[in-house]
């Protein structure tokens, strides 16, 4: 069993490199048999097939990573305070493990076009938070379409992890998630108060 949960392992590790680097598409079983160091045969005794080993290795992740957002998010009992938590895990998330996060949030491949709309996703919990919060502020009803703010919150926590990855920003996202967190906020109580015509998105 110990073998085999390491084997299983380096398959995964390997795979994860590959499909980022290179792409799923792109990626060849041998490829990823000669990165782990093991027999095809190895491989297909785990799983059935690369596309089963990309979406499992992308499904079993991508709902853990939901799972934590919304367990921090429920904690919080104020919108900034859910907002500030979410930056923080997604930053966390990035400096454990940047590959992970790329494959999970970063890359462009079809396995997202594969999750069914039952499943919760990270930005499934975002978008519920940014209505949930969003509908305080206009007093029962969202000022703004909250799909459109959660993309925006995303795309300010996207663009940072990919210059971070290509060296353009040397701090870790960590260190980073309080002024990035602000940022998010902005645009969030901007867009409150823009849509009010109140000149103040401030909400609890």
């Amino acid at each position: 069993m110990r073998n085999g949960a390491q084997t299983r392992q380096r398959i995964c590790d390997s795979a994860l490199r590959l499909f980022v680097d290179r792409g799923v598409t792109e990626t060849s079983v041998r490829e990823i048999t000669g990165a782990a160091g093991i027999t095809e045969g190895a491989l297909y005794r785990h799983y059935e097939s690369k596309e089963e080993l990309a979406w499992l290795l992308f499904s079993d992740h991508y709902i853990q990573l939901a799972r934590k957002l919304e367990q921090l998010q429920a904690a919080e009992p104020s919108f900034r305070g859910k907002v500030d938590a979410l930056i923080g895990h997604f930053a966390h998330v990035f400096d454990e493990n940047p590959t992970l996060f790329a494959y999970l949030l970063l890359t462009q491949h079809n396995q997202v076009r594969k999750v069914p709309a039952t499943m919760m996703t990270p930005p499934g919990v975002v978008r519920r938070v940014m209505a949930e919060g969003m509908a305080k502020m206009g007093g029962g009803k969202p000022a703004m379409d909250p799909s459109l703010v959660s993309s925006m919150v995303l795309g300010l926590v996207m663009q940072v992890a990919v210059d971070r990855i290509y060296g353009r920003l040397k701090e870790n996202l960590t260190d980073l998630a309080p002024a990035l967190a602000d940022a998010c906020w902005r645009v969030i109580a901007a867009n409150g108060a823009a849509a009010h015509g109140t000149g103040n998105g401030t909400v609890n």
